[in-house]
């Protein structure tokens, strides 16, 4: 079975420099039929206007993800990380027994647009860390990467969850399959378009796959970035 979130449905914020759509309850946004999918619980599309972003702020007992699409995005936390996040690099931190970070427009040009995804860890009380990796277009193009998972193999970072997260890149017609059976699946479109199982999804258009024993994504767009969690039920 396959449930579609439309971009259209989202919750919104927009603040002027943030402009930011939710697809699942977040801040003032509140929608109980909305509250997350298996251990993903936010997926925020984020612009952030040039020299703008999020203060100092505090998390604890998550696990959160960064995935630039355009742009950088500037780290700075209490555990002493700086970095910049560019297309291509996944960021995990893991807030654990708390951590306090800031997340900065790098450019003074340009916006930064980019995801933020929070997954529920597997336990609380974890030791604060964060882990950064960078993942080539040729890594992703026509396939399915992995790029976080529980044990961090084949160079994915670490995510304290059992979970599979994978990006791929398609051009239109390329395909990619996925089986998972007994498996909970999220699938977003950050840009472009694709066809999952025959169901056209395009930009910011998410999907809740469960009881499908495979899946076939095919790009319907010259570019399409997306994003693909395994999860358990």
């Amino acid at each position: 079975m396959i449930t579609l979130r439309p971009a259209q449905a989202r919750g919104v914020a927009n603040f002027g420099w943030l402009d930011s759509r939710h697809s699942f309850s977040f801040g003032s946004y509140y929608d109980p039929e909305h509250m997350g999918f298996a251990s993903l619980r936010v997926i925020n599309e984020d612009k952030v206007a040039p020299g703008q972003g999020f203060p100092t702020h505090g998390h604890r007992d998550m696990e959160i993800i960064s995935y630039v699409l355009e742009g950088a995005l500037e780290h700075k936390d209490s555990l002493g990380t700086g970095s910049v996040i560019r297309p291509g690099d996944v960021q995990r931190m893991s807030a654990g027994t708390g951590i306090r970070h800031s997340e900065y427009n790098a450019s003074q040009t340009e916006p930064v647009h980019f995801l933020q995804i929070w997954l529920l860890p597997e336990t609380t009380g974890l030791t604060p860390s964060y882990e950064q990796a960078h993942f080539t277009v040729a890594e992703k193009q026509g396939q399915l990467r992995l790029v976080g998972s529980r044990d961090g193999r084949a160079g994915s970072v670490k995510i304290h969850q059992a979970v599979d997260l994978y990006a791929a890149m398609l051009a239109v017609d390329q395909s990619v399959t996925h089986a998972a059976p007994e498996r909970a699946l999220w699938v977003q479109v950050a840009r472009g378009a694709a066809e999952l199982n025959g169901q056209l999804l395009t930009a910011g258009d998410g999907a809740a796959v469960v009881d499908e024993p495979r899946l076939e994504l095919v790009g319907k767009a010259a570019e399409t970035d997306l994003l693909v969690f395994d999860m358990a039920v």
